[in-house]
């Protein structure tokens, strides 16, 4: 690999690779196993789902699902993170040989609870990711990058994810914790402080994607998950991988975040932000 992405990654936090990913060998096989998996759900609980295609189960049968019992969707969120073929692709040789690319003298290790698969719905903002940078929701080290890639073509309608380039280069930001009012919790409660002001620094950004492409962002970078207007669920997966030589990571013993069961702020609380609530004036 050449030099280019690497220098547009230190310079802008991210960097885009179209068809990084060989669709038939690597992706097709990852949607093929969700679609069994959509099915078994469906034939579980006698539900009428259309299955015909990947896409179609992707698009129709799983809001098919979902829309005569909502659990159902968080059993499908958390089996399908654990299809062989999509465990396969995170830990492939092409990523690390990639982070190395872009983080020369890094040790790679693959952050645990870190990766997964996206189930985006439409207006269904409990779920969406505000804006964030990745380090206080997972921790492991300073150092990381995220590798977001979609399942399903990423139009303007399903809300592509938008970031600010260039934001890495801030440092880490203090947050805080808002559920805004509809029970948000854990990472997706992380809000950025001063954030209004912060973001009016930087021009934004919401690539449009296809199944094979492959986002990747810094640790650092401010980004958030885009609103889906459409009529169809949104599909990515996402994973991370920190540098185990990272400062930072071994003074914290490269310990995880929420998805560790760990709170950020027992960890780093230098990253907590006093705020006042509006509505009482009293400190957070």
């Amino acid at each position: 690999m050449n030099n280019r992405p690497a220098e547009q990654f230190s310079r802008d936090g991210f960097v885009l690779t179209k068809a990084f990913y060989d669709y038939e060998t690597e992706i097709r096989p990852i949607q093929l196993a969700i679609r069994e998996i959509i099915g078994l759900v469906a034939n579980k609980h006698k539900i009428d789902a259309p299955l015909s295609t990947p896409e179609e189960a992707m698009t129709r049968g799983y809001p098919a699902i979902i829309a005569v019992d909502r659990k159902l969707g968080g059993e499908i969120y958390d089996a399908v993170k654990q299809i062989p073929e999509f465990i396969q692709l995170v830990a492939a040789p092409k990523n690390i040989s990639l982070f190395k690319s872009l983080r020369p003298h890094a040790k790679p290790g693959i952050a645990a609870g870190g990766y997964g698969i996206r189930i985006d719905n439409p207006g269904e903002e409990k779920f969406r990711a505000p804006w964030h940078q990745e380090f206080p929701a997972q921790l492991r080290s300073l150092d990381g990058i995220v590798f977001w890639s979609p399942l399903l073509p990423v139009r303007a309608e399903t809300g592509p994810v938008e970031l600010c380039p260039g934001s890495h280069k801030e440092g880490p930001i203090p947050v805080y914790s808002d559920d805004e009012g509809i029970g948000k919790a854990g990472a997706y409660a992380l809000r950025l402080d001063r954030e209004d002001e912060l973001l009016k620094k930087y021009s934004r950004i919401a690539p449009l994607t296809m199944p094979g492409d492959l986002l990747n962002m810094d640790f650092l970078t401010l980004h958030a998950s885009g609103q889906n207007a459409s009529r169809a669920p949104r599909w990515s997966m996402q994973w991370r991988i920190f540098n185990f030589a990272d400062p930072v990571g071994i003074k914290l013993g490269w310990r995880g975040s929420f998805a560790a069961g760990v709170k950020f702020q027992d960890v780093v609380p230098e990253l907590v932000a006093n705020r006042h609530d509006k509505s009482s004036g009293t400190v957070n």
